[in-house]
């Protein structure tokens, strides 16, 4: 019973302690940064569904409590699928999925990772939706939560990624 009690109390910490990401698509986040009275900047994460190391970023760190809270408070967050098959309308052009052999791409995608189809890849824009820079690869909650301090601070503006790096490790 001592032990029930223990894991119910570990549970309700846990749980009342966990941040959301809330996840948007291309297009909400698109409205938000038009509509927004202060936008905010746009990240986006770039996955594919037979992605592991996508699916282990998505579960250790995107639901790693520091990292969705400074997210959530910095960025609107999209998911796309660079395989999606769902038409995006976007700056008076309609992006589709390509399809090639037993896969495909979608164009989108393949122009936010700059034609590097490599998975996962996470994108940062500016709030003019201007792409910032791309960040191929998986990344553990800490070396993510510095990449992303230095675009949502706006650190890259003054200062390269060596140097920054150097002085936060």
């Amino acid at each position: 019973m001592k032990n029930l009690f223990l894991f119910v109390f570990l549970l309700a910490i846990t749980t009342t302690s966990a941040q959301e990401i809330e996840w948007l698509t291309w297009e909400q986040a698109i409205e938000k940064s038009a509509t927004d009275e202060q936008p905010k900047k746009i990240f986006v994460d770039v996955y594919t569904d037979w992605c592991g190391w996508c699916k282990k970023m998505d579960k250790d760190t995107f639901n790693n409590p520091e990292v969705a809270a400074y997210m959530k408070a910095n960025f609107y967050m999209v998911k796309m699928d660079a395989e999606g098959k769902e038409d995006i309308e976007y700056m008076g052009k309609t992006f589709k999925y390509v399809g090639q052999g037993k896969r495909g791409y979608h164009e989108l995608a393949a122009a936010l990772l700059q034609g590097k189809m490599s998975f996962p890849t996470v994108i940062f824009l500016n709030e003019n939706v201007e792409i910032i820079s791309p960040v191929p690869g998986y990344q553990k909650p800490d070396s993510f939560l510095k990449v992303a301090k230095y675009f949502g601070e706006e650190i890259y503006k003054t200062q390269d990624w060596a140097t920054y790096e150097a002085q936060k490790s």
